[in-house]
């Protein structure tokens, strides 16, 4: 399995779905010693004249060490579902306690600098262009603290999309 880079503008992506139900696995580090985890929140659009991905960690994830150590992180997104479980699985395991390449089965792929996953159907490579935590004193809707339960709130990473990979 290799991957093909494409222009964004060739994209036909739904990132309601693609995130939202699909969900997409955001790793950082290197061929060896680098992490995954599993999110559901994010976008896709443009910003300060750039094409972006945003995405959200809590900060007890062990994923968000290495991203925030790293300058470029990956965006792995699978169009099977035969992947759900292992995604399922990267989502609520702790790369501290388990290996999550080992444990699910995704073959680690050294992609520009970083880290993706042969089996993914798409790849961005994200270079870091902000970091900012969520601060609840800017919820216009307080009803949205009710996602913090333990009040880890999620750090915020905007970032260049700056390469694009379908797999061929």
């Amino acid at each position: 399995m290799s991957f093909k880079e494409i222009n964004l503008t060739e994209l036909n992506i739904n990132p309601f779905t693609s995130i939202g139900s699909d969900w997409m696995l955001i790793t950082s580090g290197s061929m060896e010693n680098h992490n995954t985890m599993t999110a559901s929140w994010g976008g896709l659009g443009v910003l300060w004249g750039k094409n972006v991905a945003f995405c959200f960690i809590r900060p007890q994830r062990y994923t968000l060490e290495f991203v925030d150590k790293e300058d470029c992180f990956t965006l792995s997104f699978f169009n099977h579902e035969q992947y759900k479980s292992a995604l399922n699985f990267c989502g609520s395991k702790s790369g501290r306690d388990f290996d999550k390449d080992k444990e699910t089965g995704l073959v680690p792929t050294a992609l520009d600098g970083s880290v993706a996953y042969k089996q993914a159907s798409l790849v961005f490579v994200i270079k870091k262009l902000h970091r900012q935590d969520i601060d609840p004193s800017c919820f216009i809707d307080p009803s949205l603290d009710s996602h913090y339960k333990q009040k880890d709130y999620h750090k915020m990473f905007v970032g260049e999309i700056v390469k694009c990979y379908v797999r061929d």
